[in-house]
C-alpha cells in the first residue's frame, strides 16, 4: 500500500457569515433563506469569478474561497461588501482573510490554520466589516484606495499564537471605501471627524502644535470603540480649505465634525473648540481653552484631555435622545443599546428590568455585540445588588454568561473590561482578575469615565479605599458632568466611610442625591454615615427611605449577595447600617 503524500500550498483565505443568521432565520426562515440564496448566486458566486477565487464549500449561513492572490481576495472582499450596501440587501456580512499554508484534500477541501485562522478571523469582525491578518496586510497595504485600522494582537480560538489584525476601514459598520470622492452613508453608530485646527497666528510652530492635537485628539477618541473616527489622513484633506461642514460630513459619511483653531498672543496660546451635527448644521458644544505657552507638549496633552472630556458625554448623549425620537419599528441593534442606557442610568428596578429587555433584543438581532452583551450582563449583576432580583441564582449565573460571551467577542474593548472587572469581583468574588481588567481598561483609554468608575468601585469592594477614591475623582475629571455621576459620588461616600472619614461621605452621598433620589445604594452610604456620627434622627430616615426603595432589604442579604467582601471593602459600610437600625 503506498503512502499518499499530503499536497500543501500557499492560498490566501477568504471566509465570510451572515451576521445575525440564526435570529433572522426564527423571524422568517422561508424569506431568511432564500435571500440568503440570491446572495450567493447574485452576489458571491460573480465576484469570486471577477476575481479569480475558487469556491471551496459554503456552509450553512457562509462561504469559505481560495485565492491565488492576497491583492485579488480583499478586491473581492471590499466589492461584496460595497455592492452589499449599495444593493440595500437586509443581509451583512463578516468576513475574514488570511494568507497561509494549507492542507489540500482528497475532496479538494482545504484544511490546516491557514483557512483556521480566517474562519478565526470572520468570527471577530464587525458586522459588515473585513478583518485581515498582517500577512495579508503586509501584501495589500498601499496597493488598494481603502484604509486601515490596526486591531492589534488577537486571541482566536484553537490558534496557539496571537494574530496581529487589521480591518479595512468601512464606511458603514463596514462597507469599505473604494473611491475617496464617494459619499458614504452614516454608519450606524456615532461617527466623527476631526478636522485640522486653524492656525491664526502665522507662527509655523503653532502650525505642529495644532497638526499634533488634532492626531491626538483622534487618536483619543478612537479608543471609544463605540464611536466611528474617520483616520487623520483623511481629515487632513481639508487642511487650509474653506469648508462647508455639512458638505465634509457628506463626503467623509460622518454625522459630527469637531473643528478648531489656534492662536499665539502675548506667551499665551488660545484654542477654540467647536463639534456641530453636519446633518443638521446644529452646534452641540463649544467652548475656549487659554493656557500659558510653555512646554507646548504637555499643553497639547491638557488640551486634548480637555477637548475630549467634554465631547463624548455629548456625544453619547445626542445618540440617546435621536435614538428615544426613532419610531420603535425602525429600530437596530445599536438604538436598543442606545435606549437601554438611560434605563441602565437610572438603576432602579423598572429601569433595570427595561434595560435587561433591550439589551436582550438587541443580542437578538446581533449576538455578537460585544459591548451590549456586557452591559446586559451589569444590569443582571445590579438586579442582585440592589435586592430587585426575584431569582438571585439565575442573575448571577446570567451576569457570568453574558460577560464572558462579550469577552470571547473582544477581550480589548476597556468598556467591556470595566464592567467585566465588577463582574468578576462581585459575582465570582474574584479580586485579583477584577483589579487586574480594571488596570487594563483604565490603561486603553483613560479618557472614559466606565473605566475609571469601574476600577474605583472594584478597588473599594477589594479594600483599597485610598487608590478607590483617586479613580473616582479622575472619573470625575474625564467627565464632570456625566448623567451617571451618582453611582461614582456614592462609591466616594462609601470608601470615605471605610477611611472614618464620615463627615465627607455624607456630603458626597448629599450630592449623589442630587442627581438621583431613587438608588438605595446611596440611601445606605448616608444611614450608615450619619449612624457612625450619632446623628440618629438622620440616620433613621435614610434607612426608611433604603427599605422603602427595596423593602425586602436586610444587612444578612447584602452580605450574602458578595460573601467574603464585606470583610473587606464595606466591613465599615455594614456595621453603620446595624447601628442605623436596618434589619438584620
Amino acid at each position: 500500500m503506498t503512502e499518499q503524500r499530503v499536497q500543501r500550498r500557499l492560498a490566501a483565505i477568504l471566509a465570510a457569515d451572515v451576521v445575525g443568521y440564526s435570529a433572522l432565520m426564527e423571524r422568517d426562515e422561508e424569506a431568511t433563506y432564500a435571500e440568503f440564496e440570491w446572495l450567493k448566486r447574485e452576489l458571491i458566486e460573480p465576484s469570486l469569478a471577477r476575481h479569480e477565487g475558487r469556491l471551496i464549500k459554503t456552509t450553512g449561513d457562509g462561504a469559505h474561497a481560495e485565492f491565488a492572490s492576497p491583492l485579488a481576495a480583499v478586491k473581492c472582499a471590499v466589492e461584496m461588501q460595497d455592492h452589499l450596501v449599495s444593493g440595500g440587501s437586509s443581509l451583512r456580512l463578516r468576513i475574514g482573510l488570511n494568507l497561509g499554508d494549507v492542507i489540500v484534500g482528497q475532496d479538494g477541501d482545504l484544511y490546516g490554520d491557514g483557512i483556521n485562522i480566517a474562519v478565526r478571523l470572520e468570527g471577530i469582525s464587525d458586522p459588515g466589516g473585513i478583518l485581515i491578518s498582517e500577512k495579508v496586510y503586509g501584501e495589500v497595504e498601499g496597493k488598494l484606495e481603502v484604509g486601515f485600522e490596526d486591531r492589534g494582537e488577537q486571541r482566536l480560538k484553537n490558534i496557539s499564537k496571537p494574530v496581529h489584525a487589521y480591518a479595512v476601514r468601512t464606511r458603514a459598520h463596514g462597507a469599505p471605501i473604494e473611491k475617496l470622492g464617494a459619499a458614504p452613508p452614516l454608519p450606524d453608530k456615532p461617527s466623527i471627524a476631526v478636522l485640522p485646527f486653524e492656525n491664526m497666528s502665522g507662527d509655523p510652530e503653532q502650525e505642529y502644535f495644532a497638526d499634533g492635537m488634532v492626531e491626538e485628539i483622534t487618536t483619543a477618541l478612537s479608543r471609544f470603540k463605540w464611536l466611528f473616527v474617520i483616520a487623520r489622513n483623511s481629515s487632513f484633506t481639508f487642511k487650509g480649505k474653506a469648508v462647508d461642514i455639512k458638505e465634509v460630513g457628506r463626503r467623509l459619511g460622518v454625522r459630527y465634525v469637531l473643528e478648531g483653531s489656534v492662536r499665539k498672543a502675548s506667551g499665551k496660546v488660545r484654542i477654540t473648540g467647536q463639534l456641530i451635527d453636519a446633518v443638521s448644521g446644529a452646534h452641540i458644544w463649544a467652548d475656549r481653552f487659554e493656557r500659558d505657552l510653555a512646554d507646548i507638549f504637555a499643553l497639547q496633552d491638557e488640551v486634548t484631555f480637555a477637548i475630549v472630556s467634554a465631547i463624548q458625554p455629548k456625544l453619547l448623549r445626542t445618540e440617546i435622545e435621536m435614538a428615544t425620537q426613532r419610531r420603535p419599528e425602525n429600530l437596530t441593534a445599536y438604538d436598543y443599546y442606545l435606549r437601554a442606557l438611560p434605563q441602565y442610568y437610572l438603576s432602579t428596578r423598572e429601569g433595570l428590568a427595561e434595560a435587561i429587555s433591550l439589551v436582550h433584543r438587541a443580542l437578538e438581532l446581533d449576538p455578537r455585540f460585544g459591548l451590549v452583551a456586557a452591559l446586559a450582563g451589569l444590569c443582571h449583576m445590579l438586579n442582585v445588588l440592589l435586592g430587585y432580583s426575584n431569582d438571585p441564582q439565575f442573575d448571577r449565573k446570567e451576569a457570568v454568561r453574558l460577560v464572558r460571551l462579550a469577552l470571547s467577542i473582544d477581550d480589548a474593548d476597556p468598556e467591556t473590561l470595566a464592567r467585566a472587572s465588577q463582574i468578576s469581583l462581585w459575582m465570582l468574588g474574584d479580586s485579583e482578575a477584577g483589579i487586574e481588567m480594571a488596570d487594563r481598561a483604565v490603561a486603553l483609554n483613560p479618557n472614559s469615565w466606565s473605566t475609571w468608575n469601574g476600577r474605583g468601585h472594584v478597588y473599594r469592594i477589594a479594600g483599597l479605599p485610598e487608590e478607590a477614591i483617586r479613580s473616582f475623582e479622575c472619573a470625575i475629571r474625564v467627565s464632570p458632568v456625566d448623567p451617571r455621576l451618582y453611582m461614582t459620588l456614592t462609591g466616594i461616600g462609601q470608601a470615605l466611610i471605610e477611611l472614618r472619614r464620615f463627615d465627607e461621605a455624607i456630603v458626597a452621598g448629599k450630592k449623589a442625591l442630587r442627581q438621583n433620589l431613587s438608588n438605595s445604594a446611596v440611601y445606605r452610604c448616608l444611614a450608615s454615615a450619619f449612624a457612625h456620627l450619632g446623628r440618629d434622627a438622620e440616620a433613621r430616615e435614610a434607612a426608611a427611605r433604603v427599605l422603602e426603595l427595596d423593602p425586602a432589604f436586610t444587612i444578612s442579604a447584602v452580605i450574602a449577595r458578595a460573601p467574603g467582601l464585606a470583610e473587606t471593602g464595606q466591613k465599615l459600610l455594614i456595621e453603620g447600617l446595624r447601628k442605623a437600625g436596618l434589619p438584620e
